[in-house]
């Protein structure tokens, strides 16, 4: 009678143990998700502004279509992803590095034209712009460092026992491109 009773107290604390590793998942799991959305918001936001930037451009370097049709291209085809899913991370980051690397060209443009850089239409939609890059990455970072907890909760001991049987899934680290990070190059 006493072994089944310890054999009982037994499995009793390792089902309150694996309530806990669940429940402490789920925490990490929404924080996670939570995240993703705040970052997909953000890059919404900035996929809102561009058609303004744009047209604000178009009036003063007009001669400039190839690079105001490729920002164009690259909202359009990150318009056609859902922004909500974690699912599509892999093919987020790919369109949102390359819309990155296209807003840069655009801003180089300003360089070239004097009129477009005192124009206080396009200054505001810069600032704008520049505003809501510095809130994009702080929500990269934000859903980075979630992903990195949630990863780190399903493979350390003894929570990787319970990963398996609750089928925990860990989360994509948000990358971003090497060569977004590059100014481009622009020559007239």
């Amino acid at each position: 009678m006493m072994i089944f009773l310890i054999i009982l107290v037994i499995l009793a604390v390792i089902v309150f143990y694996a309530i806990g590793v669940y429940n402490n998942y789920v925490n990490y799991d929404v924080e996670n998700k939570k995240a993703f959305s705040d970052l997909g918001t953000f890059l919404q936001k900035r996929l809102d502004l561009i058609p303004n930037l744009v047209e604000t451009v178009k009036g003063y370097a007009s001669h400039e279509s190839k690079t105001l049709e490729s920002v164009v291209e690259a909202r359009n085809r990150m318009l056609k992803i859902d922004l909500s899913d974690s699912k599509n991370i892999e093919e987020i980051q790919a369109m949102e590095n390359q819309l990155t690397k296209t807003l840069r060209s655009l801003f180089a443009l300003n360089e070239s034209y004097p009129d477009l850089k005192a124009n206080t239409s396009f200054l505001e939609l810069q600032e704008t712009l520049k505003e809501i890059e510095s809130e994009i990455v702080g929500a990269r970072r934000y859903y980075n460092a979630t992903a990195g907890d949630l990863n780190k909760f399903i493979r350390k001991f003894p929570a990787v026992l319970f990963a398996g049987i609750f089928r925990f899934k860990g989360a994509e680290l948000f990358k971003e491109d090497i060569d977004a990070k590059q100014a481009p190059k622009v020559s007239f």
